[in-house]
This record gives structure tokens, C-alpha cells and sequence, in this order.
């Protein structure tokens, strides 16, 4: 009776191991998405991933330790315990920044060391994808938005601005409502800038740029009312 028991249970250890392909290879485990078996003539050697990375079978090389927002895990949802270190929650991988109302940086952690990264103006740090993505189309929430209004009180407007073909103007201009040389610029749409045209010129709406004060309605007189440079004074000579 003690040897059928003893038989049985080591049936059941090796039907509960990985049986390996008749090709040699790298195979992912049917539960944990970081964890592998490595076969080599017939033998199945168990691995892990680092921490933070998960199994990619899509890889033709043979390190196949990736990034999980390239690798779908579908039914392979375990993963190992976490090593956390610093503002890393994983050793590797890109994590957004540990306060939540700036969403504009994120750390890029390899091997439990991080690098600040900020994305360009505008856009916002996405763990689903691991890229800087635009606002509207990230899950992110409570953002520090208020850099997005500029101290007289200008911000983008949401509607955004198309040019003559309809389609979005990714910079588009905006002129100042009572200063004929100003206008703002609205980078990637959102990120407000107050600039100027050099001394002379004005800004020209219809144009979306700086140009002749005649060439622009209402703004003809701008430095005509600027008052005249006081004469230099002249050397006497004895």
C-alpha cells in the first residue's frame, strides 16, 4: 500500500512539471507570465525573468525578457513578488512618478536604479503603454494642470484650431488681444507660450505671423504712438 501511495504521488510530480517540445527552446509557463522553462534535449530548466520584466515568446533572440506593456500575458496573470527599491515598485521598468498630481514624469528603473524622465510639454506619462500619450486619451487623474495657464490669464483653448483643409493645427497662434506686437502659441495644443514679433512688426492673424503694422487692420498706428528716442547729445568742440 505504501509503494502504490508513493508511486501515485510521484506520477503526479511529474505530470505537474513542464514537458518539453520535441524543438529545443524557450517556452513560456501556462500560469506566471514572467517565468519560462528552458529546453534542451528534452530537459526543462525553470527561469524567471528580472523583476519587472515578463516572458515575450514573440522574441526571436534569446533574451526574451520584456517590458510588460509589449508582451500580452492573456491567461498568464501570475507574476513573481515584487523588489521594490527607491521610487521603484519593480527593479526595471517605467513607472509613473510616486506623487500623483504630476503626470508629466515618470522613472525609467533598470535593475532597481531609476532616471527621471519628463515627457515633452503637453503630454502625459502612460503605464499601459509606456509612452507620453495626450491627456484626453490617458487614464491619469488629478494632474497639476495649472502651468497650463499663463499669468495674464491665457489658456489653449479646448477646441482646439484647424487650418483651411480642416485638419488640427498641432501649434496654433493666437493673438493678443491688446498688444498689436504679442501673440501666444499653444504647444501641441495645450502648453501656452506669450511671444513677441521684433521691434517694427505686428502680428498678423490671418497670415500666423509677424508682418508689416500696414498689412494689419487696426494695428497701422502701433509704434506711431510710441514716443521718439531723445537726440544724442552732441560733443562740443572748443
Amino acid at each position: 500500500m505504501k509503494v502504490l501511495v508513493f508511486l501515485t504521488c510521484y506520477v503526479a510530480l511529474i505530470n505537474s512539471q513542464f514537458i518539453c517540445p520535441p524543438k529545443d527552446g524557450q517556452y513560456p509557463d501556462s500560469r506566471q507570465c514572467d517565468k519560462f522553462h528552458e529546453c534542451e534535449d528534452g530537459v526543462a530548466v525553470t527561469k524567471y525573468c528580472p523583476d519587472g520584466l515578463v516572458f515575450n515568446p514573440a522574441i526571436r533572440k534569446r533574451n526574451k525578457c520584456d517590458q510588460p506593456f509589449s508582451v500580452d500575458c492573456g491567461d498568464r496573470t501570475e507574476l513573481q513578488p515584487p523588489q521594490p527599491k527607491g521610487v521603484c515598485p519593480r527593479l526595471n521598468g517605467y513607472f509613473a512618478h510616486e506623487d500623483p498630481k504630476v503626470c508629466n514624469k515618470f522613472y525609467n528603473c533598470i535593475q532597481g536604479e531609476h532616471i527621471e524622465v519628463t515627457c515633452t510639454q503637453g503630454l502625459y506619462f502612460d503605464e499601459y503603454t509606456g509612452t507620453c500619450v495626450w491627456p484626453d486619451t490617458s487614464d491619469r487623474v488629478g494632474c497639476d494642470v495649472k502651468t497650463n495657464v499663463l499669468k495674464d490669464g491665457f489658456s489653449c483653448p479646448k477646441e482646439g484650431q484647424k487650418d483651411d483643409n480642416g485638419n488640427l493645427v498641432i501649434h496654433p497662434k493666437y493673438p493678443h488681444p491688446t498688444d498689436c506686437q504679442r501673440f501666444y502659441v499653444c504647444l501641441n495644443g495645450m502648453e501656452p507660450r506669450d511671444l513677441g514679433c521684433t521691434v517694427g512688426e505686428v502680428y498678423n492673424e490671418d497670415l500666423q505671423k509677424c508682418d508689416a503694422p500696414e498689412n494689419v487692420p487696426g494695428c497701422e498706428d502701433w509704434y506711431q504712438s510710441e514716443p521718439s528716442p531723445a537726440p544724442k547729445a552732441v560733443k562740443k568742440t572748443k
